[in-house]
Protein backbone atom coordinates (compact mmCIF):
# COMPACT_ATOMS: atom_id res chain seq x y z
CA UNK A 1 0.00 0.00 0.00
CA UNK A 2 1.26 3.47 -0.82
CA UNK A 3 1.57 6.23 1.72
CA UNK A 4 0.49 9.86 1.25
CA UNK A 5 2.35 12.92 2.48
CA UNK A 6 0.60 15.06 5.08
CA UNK A 7 3.28 17.47 6.23
CA UNK A 8 6.89 18.42 5.73
CA UNK A 9 9.34 19.42 8.47
CA UNK A 10 12.75 21.06 8.62
CA UNK A 11 12.96 20.55 12.37
CA UNK A 12 13.79 17.00 13.53
CA UNK A 13 12.34 17.51 17.01
CA UNK A 14 8.99 18.89 15.84
CA UNK A 15 8.77 16.10 13.25
CA UNK A 16 9.24 13.43 15.92
CA UNK A 17 6.79 15.02 18.33
CA UNK A 18 4.16 14.98 15.58
CA UNK A 19 5.07 11.44 14.51
CA UNK A 20 4.83 10.14 18.09
CA UNK A 21 1.48 11.84 18.64
CA UNK A 22 0.01 10.15 15.57
CA UNK A 23 1.54 6.77 16.37
CA UNK A 24 0.14 6.94 19.91
CA UNK A 25 -3.31 7.49 18.35
CA UNK A 26 -2.92 4.32 16.28
CA UNK A 27 -2.03 6.02 12.98
CA UNK A 28 0.45 4.03 10.86
CA UNK A 29 3.01 6.63 9.78
CA UNK A 30 6.72 7.29 9.24
CA UNK A 31 9.12 10.08 8.27
CA UNK A 32 10.47 9.87 4.74
CA UNK A 33 14.00 11.25 4.17
CA UNK A 34 14.52 11.54 7.93
CA UNK A 35 18.00 10.03 8.00
CA UNK A 36 19.35 11.90 4.98
CA UNK A 37 18.25 15.28 6.33
CA UNK A 38 19.42 14.47 9.86
CA UNK A 39 22.90 13.69 8.51
CA UNK A 40 23.01 16.73 6.21
CA UNK A 41 20.48 19.45 7.16
CA UNK A 42 21.56 21.61 4.21
CA UNK A 43 19.81 19.13 1.90
CA UNK A 44 16.44 19.84 3.50
CA UNK A 45 15.37 22.67 1.14
CA UNK A 46 16.37 20.66 -1.92
CA UNK A 47 14.58 17.51 -0.75
CA UNK A 48 11.50 19.19 0.65
CA UNK A 49 12.23 18.39 4.29
CA UNK A 50 11.28 15.32 6.29
CA UNK A 51 7.93 14.15 5.00
CA UNK A 52 5.23 12.79 7.32
CA UNK A 53 3.73 9.83 5.47
CA UNK A 54 0.48 8.03 6.42
CA UNK A 55 -1.81 5.41 4.91
CA UNK A 56 -4.48 6.98 2.70
CA UNK A 57 -7.21 5.28 4.75
CA UNK A 58 -5.91 6.99 7.92
CA UNK A 59 -5.12 10.38 6.40
CA UNK A 60 -8.38 12.11 7.36
CA UNK A 61 -8.10 11.02 11.00
CA UNK A 62 -4.45 12.11 11.08
CA UNK A 63 -5.38 15.54 9.70
CA UNK A 64 -8.07 15.92 12.37
CA UNK A 65 -5.57 15.05 15.11
CA UNK A 66 -3.00 17.50 13.73
CA UNK A 67 -5.60 20.28 13.54
CA UNK A 68 -6.65 19.63 17.14
CA UNK A 69 -3.03 19.73 18.29
CA UNK A 70 -2.48 23.01 16.44
CA UNK A 71 -5.58 24.54 17.99
CA UNK A 72 -7.59 24.63 14.79
CA UNK A 73 -11.13 23.36 14.87
CA UNK A 74 -11.67 20.51 12.43
CA UNK A 75 -14.15 21.08 9.68
CA UNK A 76 -17.53 19.41 10.20
CA UNK A 77 -18.04 16.12 8.38
CA UNK A 78 -19.82 16.43 5.05
CA UNK A 79 -22.97 14.34 4.62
Amino acid sequence: MDFVQLRSFDNYIYAHITLSMLQDAGINCHLKDEYTITLDPFLSPAMGGMKLMVYPSQAQRAIELLEQAEGKSPSPPSN
